[in-house]
């Protein structure tokens, strides 16, 4: 530790030697040197920005001197970024679109550079690859990152596992981020995507920088801000099954170079792919709202304030579109048979408020951040999927009840963008505190008897109310060995505290409530330290080697109480810990036509946070049940073969198994040794072909068409190994115009119309995939 201190003091006397200002200015320019207006360039790391004049200018009156890496964009356009070790006059080309890849800059270690230099297993994804790959849910990303699967069971919330490190409670396992804020749990975090700028998904632990419950990886979604140059979007979609998709957005300076304001809205609604055949009705229709908003002021040329406010309120007309069986749902797809149906209320509110100074010996970040998810249903929901008036839930017990409320509190200290010292830093505190109270009735109906229940028309209705806080300091240090050869050293303290209180009470009409679990607490605390440590090296400018380790870590917590008498409540299970080493090497070849990338990892993960259903209330009960190894190879390729063709594909293999896993079972304990991880497919494979053809080259009219086939590999749905889905393939595709200022195109998903299953409960209840789709879209741009 002493060491590291040290580095870092030594790092901060380097930066105060470079303090010199000067100006820094160019032309931007194509292959033919004609220049190209609005262009937006980013200096890296910093506040500044601006975009090209109509002759292709842009200027920055006030740069620190030193090492700085320049981003240039403008549609149409290849991405590319620039390093220059002193201020000067640049002239740059861009290449078109069709001929070069992106260069994609990614903030994945908490400062801005090409993923390509960063010695970590990521997939970045830019806005052209958003559109192209029509991701408009994070579940979406499944297959497209190698070793990743996503999927939902109806209500929105996803399940999501990385190289067989899956989330299996309500504090998930991989890390979600959107615009710097933490989606703190399943109830909190905002799924639907739009206007996106990159989406970064980080595989393997990162509880360094990223904390609690990055065991499994991140997935970090940045959307577009405003800048001096106003721009703005309008787009709709239509498709069957009443789909329809509507997105504007408008990005503006207020105050040229010092206030800029930003909103996009999205609407979309769904008639359902469902059918209840209880009453012949669409079971699953939905609709949905989702705001994003920015002001901006730039107050000087190092000092910046953002405010981002999100929404996403979400109905949903029969949440649980589940088939009492796989069996059943495979061979009566998309019908069901619920006696109880209901609309979903799930409103969804993010904030956070962002302060960044870019300094000339120190760069600092603080984010404050407030999310809140109100959840329940208006009337009871089926809780025994069937035509019996068995089971239904109740949760619709007011505002004080099922509405989690997390505060969020990060600072950030880091080198500075220009410093030319071997030495790169970041350090960092990180605090949050969280309340979930929640109330929610069982009721038992006539048939409820037949479920186990004592008699029927009784409720049994329990009270959990969760409060805990954590706080975490963080740093990490990068020394240059020597010109090619680079280490990393990480580590990170969390400390959490955990009180959860239960109340059980049972509910007979004329009656007074009867205790059946007093009014009590419990509490329990928990720490861990995560490590990382980093090799790369540069072969060449355009080929790196890495070798890491890294420790991931997902905290403990207390159980609920539910309806089964026979499950304690407010028992404590332990963290969940993972040891995991990486290989790999990143390489970009014929000038950026043609990148590589694959990577190796094996993974040993200790006291596995095993869960365990208990109906028909659904409450999941958590134990510290096993261990689990999972090893595996991923690799992800992209080329331009020629002139508008362009060729993406990525591979994943995991082989996830319990090496140690004891579970009660009806009175006994089954050794489960040797059985597969949930929720993780043993293979996952995607190729996206794209073809874009020049129509017209004064307004550089696109015809583009464009294809992708992905394969999900076997996967288990249980502990027990019994729920299966065999590995299936799907196929999409679309064709349309792309120009400039609008998008015009003809898609298709699932277009083979493959039946199979996408979530299953242990006790067996499936939820199928998207049938076949398809529609139109169009997006128009300024």
């Amino acid at each position: 530790m002493r060491k590291i201190i040290s580095l870092i003091c030594l790092s901060i006397i380097f930066s105060f030697a470079a303090n010199a200002q000067q100006k820094l200015s160019g032309t931007v320019k194509d292959n033919k040197n004609a220049p190209i207006p609005a262009v937006s360039i980013q200096i890296l790391n910093t506040n500044l920005n601006t975009v090209t004049n109509a002759n292709g200018d842009f200027e920055f009156i006030s740069v620190q001197a030193g090492k700085l890496s320049l981003r240039f964009s403008a549609i149409g356009y290849a991405t590319i970024v620039k390093t220059i070790t002193n201020n000067q006059n640049l002239d740059v080309v861009l290449a078109d679109a069709n001929l070069k890849l992106d260069e994609v800059t990614v903030s994945a270690q908490k400062t801005e550079e090409n993923v390509q230099n960063v010695p970590l297993s990521i997939t970045a994804l830019s806005a052209n690859k958003v559109n192209d790959y029509r991701i408009q849910n994070t579940r979406d990303l499944s297959t497209i990152v190698p070793n990743l699967y996503s999927s939902n069971p109806g209500d929105g919330r996803n399940v999501t596992s990385i190289r067989g490190i899956g989330t299996t409670s309500y504090d998930p396992a991989i890390a979600t981020y959107i615009d710097g804020v933490n989606q703190f749990g399943l109830d909190t975090y905002i799924a639907s995507l739009f206007d996106v700028e990159r989406i970064e998904v980080l595989r393997g632990p990162q509880g360094t920088l990223y904390g609690r419950n990055a065991m499994g990886g991140v997935i970090n979604i940045i959307t577009k801000q405003p800048t001096n140059y106003t721009s703005g979007f309008a787009g709709v979609d239509i498709g069957n099954y009443g789909q329809q998709r509507y997105s504007a957005g408008i990005r503006t300076a207020l105050i040229k170079d010092k206030l800029f304001f930003g909103a996009a809205g999205l609407f979309n609604r769904q008639s359902g792919f469902y059918t209840n055949e209880f009453n012949n009705s669409k079971f699953d229709k939905l609709h949905g709202y989702l705001g994003n908003y920015y002001l901006k002021l730039q107050a000087s040329a190092k000092f910046a304030l953002t405010l981002n406010v999100k929404h996403n309120e979400n109905r949903n007309n029969g949440t649980f579109p589940l088939a009492g069986s796989v069996e059943e749902a495979l061979t009566n797809p998309f019908k069901l048979n619920q006696n109880a149906t209901t609309e979903m209320v799930d409103n969804l509110f993010n904030a956070s408020l962002s302060a960044n100074y870019a300094g000339d010996s120190f760069n600092f970040t603080s984010q404050t951040a407030y999310q809140s998810n109100y959840r329940y249903y208006k009337q009871p929901i089926d809780g025994d999927f069937s035509p019996i008036d068995g089971v239904s839930i109740i949760n619709d017990y007011g505002k004080d009840w099922n509405k989690v409320q997390v505060y969020t509190q990060e600072i950030k200290f880091s080198s500075p963008a220009s410093t030319t010292s071997k030495v790169k830093w970041l350090a960092g505190l990180y605090g949050f505190h969280q309340y979930n109270p929640v109330k929610q009735g069982t009721f038992f109906g006539e048939d409820g008897p037949l479920l186990g229940a004592p008699f029927p028309n009784v409720t049994s209705l329990n009270t959990n109310t969760g409060k805990s806080y954590g706080l975490a300091i963080f740093g990490q240090v990068s020394y240059a060995l020597t010109d090619k050869l680079v280490a990393t050293l990480g580590l990170r303290y969390d400390y959490e505290h955990k009180k959860q209180s239960a109340l059980g009470e049972f509910l007979i009409g004329g009656m007074a409530p009867i205790t059946t679990q007093n009014d009590t607490a419990s509490t329990a605390n928990f720490k861990a330290f995560s490590p990382k440590f980093t090799l790369a090296y540069a072969i060449t400018d355009n080929s790196n080697l890495y070798a890491n380790y890294s420790r991931g870590y997902r905290a403990g917590g207390i159980t609920q109480l539910g309806s089964d008498p026979s499950v304690l409540p407010l028992v404590p299970y332990k963290p969940e810990y993972s040891n995991n080493f990486e290989i790999g090497s990143k390489n970009a070849f014929l000038n950026n036509l043609l990148t590589l990338n694959v990577s190796a990892f094996y993974i040993r993960l200790t006291d596995a946070q095993v869960p365990v259903l208990v109906l028909p209330d659904a409450v999941t009960i958590t134990r510290n049940a096993g261990k689990l190894t999972s090893k595996g190879v991923e690799a992800e390729l992209s080329a331009r073969l020629f002139k508008g063709f362009n060729i993406d594909y990525n591979l994943g293999y995991t082989d996830a198994k319990y090496t140690s896993l004891q579970l009660p079972q009806n009175g006994t304990t089954v050794n489960l040794d040797g059985n597969r991880q949930l929720y993780t497919p043993d293979l996952t494979s995607m190729l996206a072909l794209q073809y874009s053809y020049e129509v017209d080259k004064i307004s550089k009219l696109n015809l583009v068409a464009r294809g992708e086939w992905s394969y999900t590999g076997n996967q288990f749905y249980d502990l027990g190994n019994n729920i299966q889905q065999k590995g299936y393939n799907l196929y999409n595709a679309k064709i349309g115009f792309a120009q400039k200022h609008f998008d015009l195109f003809f898609w298709g998903r699932n277009l083979g119309n493959k039946t199979y299953i996408d979530y299953a409960y242990d006790f067996g209840a499936a939820h199928l995939g998207n049938p076949k789709t398809y529609g139109i879209s169009l997006t128009g741009r300024f």
